[in-house]
C-alpha cells in the first residue's frame, strides 16, 4: 500500500505539563523533538493549557471573564511558547513551520488541498509542521453557526475539530500516513479505565471492516476525560476509525515513551492495524 508520509503524531494537553507542579514538562517536549522528522506532521495541543500556567506564574492569578475571552488570551499566550518549545528540541537542521488549522479549513475542498500541498512541501523541504486548533480566533459560538450553515446546504462529511484528537484523524485522512500516534498521559486503553492491568495491546482484523467492529466494541469500555472539554478515549477510537478505513495503523501510548520505541514495540500501546 501506499502512503503519502509517514507519521501523523498527536500530543494531548495534559502529557505536555506537570499537573501538580503547575510547570511545563520539558523532558516531553526534549523527548518528542528529539526524534521529530522531516515526512512527520506533529499536532499538538496545550497553546490553553501552557499559556494560563504561564500567566499564572507571570501574575499569581488566574484570568477573569467570559470563557471565550479567556480561552482566546490564554490561547494567543500559550501558542508562543508551544512553538519555542518545539523549535528548542527538534534537531537545528530542519526547518519548524507552525500550521494554525480551524473546521472551515477541512470543510472546504480548495482550503483541504492547500493544507495538503503544505504538507506534501514540508517534507521535500526539510522541515517539520506543527499543527494545532486555532482557538485564538475560532469561538463556540460563530463556530456553531459556520457549521450549521454547512448542515443547511444538507453536507453530512462536516468535521469540527476542535479536539485535536479529531484534528489529528482529519490530517491523517488527509495525507494517508503510514501510522497514526496518539500520545496520551496513559499506555493505551483500557478494559477497566481504573486498572492499567487491562490494557488492550492489539486489536486486528483481516480488513478494516473487522478492525472498525472490534473498535466499536471497544467503545463500550471507555468512560470519561482526562480533564473538562475533552472527549476521552470513546471520542479517541470514534475519530480513528477513518484513518483505519484508508488503511493506516494507529497507535495510542504514553508520552512518557520515546517515539521510535513505540512504534517498534518496545513500550506499551495499544495498536489497531490490518493483518
Amino acid at each position: 500500500m501506499r502512503f503519502d508520509t509517514e507519521l501523523v503524531g498527536k500530543i494531548g494537553s495534559m502529557a505536555l505539563i506537570r499537573e501538580e507542579e503547575h510547570d511545563i514538562d520539558y523532558n516531553v517536549f526534549s523527548r518528542i523533538g528529539s526524534e521529530l522528522r522531516p515526512g512527520m506532521i506533529w499536532v499538538s495541543s496545550g497553546a490553553v493549557e501552557i499559556g494560563r500556567l504561564d500567566y499564572i506564574k507571570r501574575t499569581g492569578f488566574e484570568l477573569i471573564g467570559a470563557k471565550r475571552d479567556v480561552m482566546t488570551d490564554y490561547a494567543s499566550q500559550g501558542q508562543a511558547i508551544l512553538m519555542q518549545e518545539y523549535r528548542r528540541y527538534i534537531p537545528s537542521k530542519y526547518s519548524v513551520r507552525q500550521l494554525l488549522v480551524e473546521h472551515t479549513h477541512f470543510n472546504e475542498e480548495e482550503k483541504r488541498n492547500h493544507i495538503y500541498q503544505f504538507l506534501m512541501r514540508c517534507a521535500k523541504e526539510g522541515a517539520i509542521p506543527i499543527v494545532n486548533y486555532n482557538d485564538t480566533v475560532s469561538f463556540e459560538e460563530n463556530r456553531r453557526w459556520e457549521l450549521e450553515q454547512l448542515r443547511s446546504k444538507g453536507r453530512k462529511d462536516i468535521v469540527e475539530c476542535i479536539d485535536n484528537d479529531e484534528t489529528a484523524s482529519v490530517i491523517a485522512t488527509l495525507v494517508h500516513p503510514r501510522y497514526l500516534l496518539i500520545l496520551t498521559s496513559v499506555d493505551g486503553i483500557y478494559l477497566d479505565p481504573d486498572d492499567p492491568s487491562t490494557i488492550v495491546r492489539k486489536v486486528e482484523g483481516k480488513d478494516a471492516d473487522e478492525v472498525i467492529a472490534a473498535v466499536d466494541e471497544l467503545q463500550t469500555h471507555c468512560f470519561g476525560a482526562s480533564r473538562q472539554g475533552a472527549g476521552g478515549a470513546k471520542s479517541k477510537l470514534e475519530f480513528i476509525k477513518e484513518p483505519i478505513k484508508q488503511g493506516t495503523t494507529v497507535i495510542i501510548a504514553n508520552s512518557k515513551y520515546r517515539i521510535s520505541d513505540i512504534l517498534a514495540d518496545n513500550a506499551p500501546r495499544t495498536i489497531f492495524q490490518i493483518r
